[in-house]
C-alpha cells in the first residue's frame, strides 16, 4: 500500500505562520496546509466555531450532507477514487455516533481518512454534558488511531500527525476529537515542517533476500497463480501488476476490493475469486503449486474454510505492508513485508534480470486445465425475454458506458452482480464496501466520487432496500448539482437474505420481503431529479442510453423491476471450501 514520508509531506507545505489565532482557525489553516479541497460534514454546536472559520475562507469547499454517516462515506469514496485523503467534519455526541458506521467501513477497507469531531468543553468531559459521548473510546476499535486534543498548542501537530498516519503504511481512518473550548483558545500557529514519531515507522522496502526467494519459486512454478487485493489499488500499483502478469504469463485473480487492479479484458484474468467468484478462479486458487498473494489478506469470503484450503500443498508468497496480515489466517512460506509498489518494483527488476524460465511446458499444461474449467461458463444465466434479469442490466450498463464509468455499489446481490458482470479494466473505478458490507453506501459514495472526478460518468448499482438507507442524500445531490445515475435492481426483496433463506432455511422468508416500497420515480422527482421505471427487457438499453446521453447532466433514478427469484451464482456456502461451489439451483 502507498505511503509517504513526513519529510516529503512537509516539503510541499507553505511557510509557517506564527501569529496567535484560535483553534478553529488552526483547523482551517491545517486543512489548507494539507492541500484539502473538499470537506464533507454536518454542523452542530460543538463545531460551530470551526464552521464560522470555514465560512470566512475560500481555499476548500465544504459539502453539506444530510446525515453524518453520509459525510464519512462520501469522504471515503472521495479518497478511494482520487488518491487523496478524505476529510469529514461532524459535531459531538450523536454526530459522532452517526458517523461510526462510515468510520468502521473505511477502517475495514484501509481507506485514508481524517475525521474531525467536536467535543464538549474540556471542563465538561465526563460530566454527562449535553451531546457528550466518549468519542475516543467508542471509535478506538474502528480507527487506525485517534486523538483527543485538550490543549490548543497541540492542535496543529496533532492534525499533521493525523494526515501522516492516515495515508502512510497500511492506510486507515484517523480521528481527531476537539473540545469546543479548544477551538476558541489562542496560540501561535506553527505547522510542523517535519514529523518524528518514534513509535510509528512502517516498513516500506521489502527484504531483498525474501524477494529473491520469491523469484526462484515463481521461476520454477508449474501451476502458478497470482492473487491480488485492495492493496494493489491503494498503493497505485496496477501498472506494475499488469507488467508482472504479462512478464510471467501466469493466471491472475482479484478479490472484490482488487477489481480493476488487473485488466478484466485480459485473457489471463480468471475473474473474481471467493464466495461468489468464478469456477476457474476458485479451482486454480485451490490447485496451484505456487501462489503469489499481493496486497490481500486471505479473508473468509476469499478462501472459505482455511482447513479445506490447506489440504492442497502449495508454496505461498505473501506481500503486504501490514505484518499482522501475514500468516493471520493462512500460513505462508515467503513473507515479504513492505509497500506493494516498492516490493513489486524490486520483484520485477529481479525477474527481468533472472535467467530464462524452463517451466514453459508445465505452465502450458496448467493453462489447458484452466481453460477446461472455463468451459463450465459459470456466469451464464437464463435470458428470459419476459422479465428483466439483473445480470443483463449490469452487462448493458457496461456496454453503454464503454466500461469506463465509476461504479459505486451498495451491498447485497446487486453488489455481486456488479462485480461479476461489469468488467473493470482500470483501478479506482469500482467503489464498494468490502470488509464491513455496509448497506446505504452507494449514493454517498457516488457524491464523493463526483466531487473528486467532476464530469466523469458515475453509476450507483443498488437495490430497493439499500438505497433507502441514505436516500436523503438526493437532497445533497440537488444542492451541489451532482448527477450520478442510480441503477436500482428492484426485486422487492432483501435479495441476499432471501437467497440464504432459500438455500439454508427451507425457503422460510422471514422479514425479507419489502412490501411497502415507495414509488421511486415520484420520490426522485420530489427531490428535483428525473425518475424512470423500467419493466421490460427491451427497454433496458434505451433507458440507460437516455440517462447517460440526453440526461447526462441530471441525476436519473432508474428503477428496474427485476426477476424476484434470481440468485447469485456461483456460491460457496459458509464453512465450505473453494472447490465446494454451488453453480446453480440444480446443485441445491
Amino acid at each position: 500500500m502507498q505511503s509517504i514520508s513526513a519529510e516529503t509531506a512537509a516539503a510541499k507545505r507553505p511557510e509557517t505562520h506564527t501569529e496567535h489565532i484560535t483553534g478553529a482557525e488552526i483547523v482551517v489553516r491545517c486543512l489548507v496546509e494539507e492541500g484539502v479541497e473538499h470537506v464533507f460534514g454536518y454542523p452542530g454546536g460543538a463545531v460551530l466555531y470551526i464552521y464560522d472559520e470555514i465560512f470566512k475562507q475560500d481555499k476548500f469547499q465544504h459539502i453539506l450532507v444530510r446525515h453524518e454517516q453520509a459525510a464519512v462515506h462520501a469522504a471515503d469514496a472521495y479518497s478511494r477514487s482520487s488518491r487523496k485523503t478524505g476529510v469529514a467534519l461532524v459535531t459531538s455526541g450523536p454526530g459522532v455516533t452517526n458517523a461510526v458506521t462510515g468510520i468502521a467501513t473505511a477502517y475495514m477497507d484501509s481507506i485514508p481518512l481524517v475525521i474531525i469531531t467536536g467535543q464538549v468543553p474540556t471542563h465538561a468531559i465526563g460530566q454527562d454534558a449535553f451531546q457528550e459521548c466518549d468519542t475516543v473510546g467508542i471509535t478506538r476499535p474502528c480507527v487506525k488511531h485517534n486523538f483527543l486534543v485538550k490543549d490548543v498548542r497541540d492542535l496543529a501537530t496533532t492534525l499533521a500527525k493525523a494526515f501522516f498516519i492516515a495515508r502512510s503504511g497500511r492506510p486507515g481512518p484517523v480521528l481527531v476529537d476537539i473540545p469546543k473550548d479548544v477551538t476558541i483558545a489562542r496560540c501561535k500557529f506553527e505547522y510542523p515542517r517535519q514529523l518524528t514519531m518514534r513509535s510509528y515507522n512502517p516498513v516500506l522496502k521489502g527484504h531483498l533476500g525474501q524477494i529473491k526467494k520469491a523469484v526462484q519459486l515463481l521461476a520454477n512454478a508449474e501451476r502458478p497463480m497470482i492473487y491480488t487485493g485492495g492493496g494493489v489499488i491503494l498503493s497505485d500499483s496496477s501498472e506494475l501488476l499488469n507488467r508482472l502478469v504479462n512478464l510471467l504469463g501466469y493466471p491472475c485473480t482479484n478479490t472484490l476490493m482488487g477489481l480493476g487492479g488487473f485488466k478484466a479484458s485480459d485473457p489471463k484474468f480468471l475473474g473474481m475469486l471467493g464466495m461468489h467468484g468464478t469456477y476457474e478462479a476458485n479451482m486454480a486458487m485451490q490447485d496451484c503449486d505456487v501462489l503469489l498473494a499481493i496486497g490481500a489478506r486471505f479473508d473468509d469470503r476469499v478462501i472459505g474454510n482455511p482447513k479445506h484450503f490447506a489440504q492442497n500443498q502449495r508454496k505461498i508468497i505473501h506481500i503486504d505492508v501490514d505484518p499482522s496480515s501475514i500468516s493471520k489466517r493462512v500460513k505462508v512460506d515467503v513473507p515479504i513485508v513492505g509497500d506493494v509498489k516498492e516490493v513489486l518494483t524490486e520483484l520485477l527488476a529481479q525477474l527481468e534480470a533472472a535467467p530464462p524460465r524452463t517451466n514453459g511446458a508445465a505452465v502450458e499444461a496448467w493453462w489447458a486445465r484452466i481453460n477446461e474449467w472455463r468451459k463450465r461458463d459459470c456466469l451464464r444465466y437464463d435470458r428470459d425475454a419476459s422479465v428483466i434479469k439483473p445480470q443483463y442490466v449490469v452487462e448493458t450498463l457496461w456496454k453503454v458506458t464503454g466500461g469506463d464509468a465509476f461504479i459505486t455499489s451498495d451491498v447485497g446481490q446487486h453488489q455481486m452482480w456488479a462485480a461479476q458482470y461489469y468488467k473493470f479494466d482500470k483501478p479506482r473505478r469500482w467503489i464498494n464496501s468490502g470488509g464491513l458490507g455496509t448497506m446505504g453506501v452507494g449514493l454517498p459514495y457516488a457524491m464523493g466520487v463526483q466531487m473528486a472526478n467532476p464530469g466523469a460518468p458515475v453509476a450507483v448499482i443498488t437495490g430497493e432496500a439499500s438505497i433507502q438507507m441514505c436516500i436523503q442524500e438526493l437532497s445533497t445531490c440537488k444542492q451541489y448539482d451532482l448527477t450520478p445515475k442510480i441503477v436500482n435492481l428492484n426485486n422487492r426483496y432483501l435479495g441476499m437474505v432471501r437467497q440464504w433463506q432459500q438455500i439454508d432455511y427451507g425457503s422460510r422468508y422471514s422479514h425479507s420481503y419489502m412490501d411497502a416500497l415507495p414509488d421511486f420515480v415520484k420520490l426522485a422527482e420530489s427531490y428535483g431529479h428525473v425518475g424512470m421505471r423500467i419493466e421490460r427487457p427491451a427497454d433496458v438499453e434505451p433507458a440507460l442510453r437516455e440517462a447517460f446521453g440526453k440526461l447526462k447532466d441530471r441525476l436519473v433514478f432508474l428503477d428496474f423491476i427485476t426477476d424476484q427469484t434470481e440468485n447469485v451464482w456461483p456460491m460457496v456456502k459458509a464453512g465450505k471450501g473453494l472447490t465446494e461451489m454451488l453453480l446453480g439451483s440444480e446443485d441445491l
